[in-house]
């Protein structure tokens, strides 16, 4: 399954309103925000590589105090500054921090792409479950249909046989009663019908007072879903992809700590126009300029850059634990779906034997009771156990279709891990000089 693996199902209105999310969806817009969230902050990171350039052009016009102990000479007078500097400042990535804050954000907006995709594919799950739930409980409606027909049918022969004679008022109570509990329950599947309609409303992003779909019986059977071998499920469960590229992240924030213990190299010079006058301030003899390099290091921080690497190792740690259990409940979970198809299917067939037996005893049972043999007591036993057989056939087949679309996904849905955002060129170089300084170290 590639893409839109939802068709495997052969429903076009399912296909339509599939369609939807990913136009109308606002929680998947807002996932999509997210991810370009992540990805700015790349660009945020990757800026510290170059140098900042800065201008703060500025006039001053100031007059000292007559009283001005410190300059006699100008006191009184007024005077002007007119300044244009440029300020150039460049941070030395001697010891990596900035490569690995790139490579963290990196992997980061990675995960947050994996994590729409896991997103969409829930969503899209979702619906594929409410749909499939809502046409069971058409099933179940067009089932109480017929039944009440045939309730009715049966209610008019006991009248008819009441009328003559033949039965007694309590069979035609029985009967209207059987009747009325029927159609209580036929008008019951329309309020959760409405509930399931309402929610596909919400994953389509349409108004649900606006929103319809056509009721249509489930006539469907579960497709053939390939599991493949278990290791492929690592590279095609979105969450798993995401929960990895976290723990590569974590692990490039160790770098980000371990930096601080070196000093911070900086390359800066300003240089500029300054003038006493206007007519003087754009001359090159009011030029000027100041450059030369810097270093920093903290000398004492009382356990803080310690506490700050102990604590990027702690959250590795989680992310390795995290991402270990994802893959655990991935298994699980393509494991319970394959199990629960497997035996909803023998099931299926099994209650299938029991329907066809029901109609059977109940064919039997108007026969005896048109022939006066049984009272209507043996008819309405016969009725109940036939309705109850058919509805629970419904509901294994919807339970069927959901375990389809769990298993789906479980897998996936169709996703792999090389439909991540491809990497730049920048972050391939940045990526490996990252890579060849941990080799290094280790």
């Amino acid at each position: 399954m590639r893409g839109k693996w939802w068709e495997v199902f052969g429903d076009p209105q399912l296909n339509v309103l599939e369609e939807r999310i990913e136009v109308s969806n606002q929680k998947l817009r807002i996932a999509e925000a997210q991810f370009r969230q992540a990805r700015d902050v790349i660009r945020i990171n990757r800026s510290a590589l170059y140098p900042t350039l800065s201008a703060g052009p500025s006039i001053t016009a100031q007059q000292v105090s007559r009283y001005a102990a410190a300059t006699p000479t100008a006191a009184g007078k007024t005077s002007g500054l007119y300044l244009l500097p440029f300020d150039l400042s460049y941070e030395v990535d001697a010891w990596g921090r900035i490569r690995h804050s790139i490579e963290a954000a990196r992997e980061n907006a990675q995960a947050s792409a994996a994590d729409l995709e896991t997103a969409r594919l829930s969503f899209h799950a979702e619906l594929a479950a409410d749909y499939f739930a809502l046409r069971g409980l058409d099933s179940q409606k067009d089932l109480l249909d017929r039944t009440v027909v045939a309730y009715q049918k049966a209610l008019d022969l006991t009248k008819n046989r009441y009328a003559g004679g033949l039965a007694a008022m309590a069979e035609v109570a029985q009967a209207e009663t059987q009747l009325e509990t029927t159609q209580a329950q036929e008008i019951d599947v329309g309020v959760a019908r409405a509930q399931f309609e309402h929610a596909i409303a919400l994953l389509a992003g349409q108004p649900a007072a606006t929103f319809s779909i056509p009721p249509s019986p489930l006539n469907l059977t579960p497709p053939s879903i390939p599991a493949g071998v278990p290791s492929m499920l690592l590279e095609r469960r979105p969450d798993i992809a995401a929960a990895e590229r976290r723990v590569a992240a974590a692990n490039a924030q160790i770098g980000v700590a371990q930096s601080a213990y070196y000093p911070t190299i900086t390359l800066g010079g300003s240089a500029g126009l300054e003038g006493s006058k206007i007519t003087n301030w754009l001359s090159w003899p009011a030029r000027f300029f100041a450059v030369g390099p810097a270093a920093a290091e903290i000398l004492y921080d009382a356990g803080r850059r310690r506490a700050i690497t102990d604590q990027a190792w702690a959250a590795y740690d989680a992310n390795i634990a995290g991402y270990r259990e994802q893959v655990l409940t991935a298994f699980q979970q393509v494991e319970d779906n394959l199990a629960g198809l497997r035996i909803l299917e023998g099931e299926s067939a099994k209650q299938q034997q029991a329907v066809q037996s029901a109609e059977r005893s109940l064919a039997l049972s108007l026969n005896r009771y048109k022939g006066g043999l049984v009272t209507y007591f043996e008819v309405i036993t016969a009725q109940n156990i036939a309705l109850g057989d058919e509805r629970t056939a419904v509901d294994i087949l919807t339970r069927r279709m959901n375990a389809s679309v769990l298993l789906i996904e479980a897998l996936g849905g169709g996703w792999d891990a090389s439909a991540l955002p491809p990497l730049t060129s920048k972050d391939l170089q940045h990526y490996s000089e990252a890579h060849q300084e941990q080799v290094r170290a280790q």
